[in-house]
């Protein structure tokens, strides 16, 4: 198998560590095969969408999730570090308002499998990340929620040094009481 799978404390929630193959010139890995995602995972989903993403230090994506055409996200980090933040929202869920943070780099080379029903953010940590992520379904900004990074109920522990640099509807985002979350299975 090219990569192992680690599930979180939210097993649902998968840490996908490839194999890379690196020498005096450079490195080499297989950052997805459908194949092998399937054997190792169990999870046989389609793509539809990548999305590329360049941040600096401070700035924090997030919590996002779609309400209606919920996705699943693959995402990785090709250069830089993150600090990589996911919420279970499905009140059925032993686990709803449960969290798990999980350091994506370039040097670590891991990705991690978001399903849907999970609100995602991440903070950058390092000078400057570039931030890849494949989703199953299609961007709809209508759909597309924030749940509150701060909110106290969650109690999100974040690496930070200063406070976050914010889109406006990430600072205007709702606690989880106040929250559209799913209320049945997904």
């Amino acid at each position: 198998m090219p990569f192992t799978v680690t599930p979180t404390a939210l097993p649902e929630v998968l840490v996908l560590e490839p194999k890379v193959f690196g020498d005096a010139r450079g490195f080499f890995y297989e950052s997805f095969n459908q194949r092998d995602f399937v054997t190792a995972t169990g999870l046989d989903v389609q793509f539809v969408q990548d999305n590329h993403s360049r941040s600096v230090k401070g700035v924090l994506r997030g919590l996002h999730y779609q309400i209606q055409h919920p996705l699943g996200k693959l995402v990785r980090v090709t250069q830089g570090a993150v600090f990589d933040v996911v919420v279970d929202i499905r009140r059925s869920s032993p686990r709803f308002g449960k969290w798990v943070g999980v350091e994506l780099s370039a040097d670590n080379s891991r990705q991690l499998w978001i399903p849907p029903g999970f609100a995602h953010g991440f903070m950058v940590t390092s000078e400057s990340a570039e931030f890849l992520y494949k989703t199953t379904d299609y961007w709809y900004p209508a759909h597309e929620r924030s749940l509150l990074w701060s909110d106290p109920a969650l109690g999100i522990v974040w690496p930070l040094q200063d406070a976050p640099q914010l889109a406006a509807k990430d600072a205007a985002a709702k606690t989880l009481v106040q929250a559209d979350v799913f209320e049945g299975g997904i």
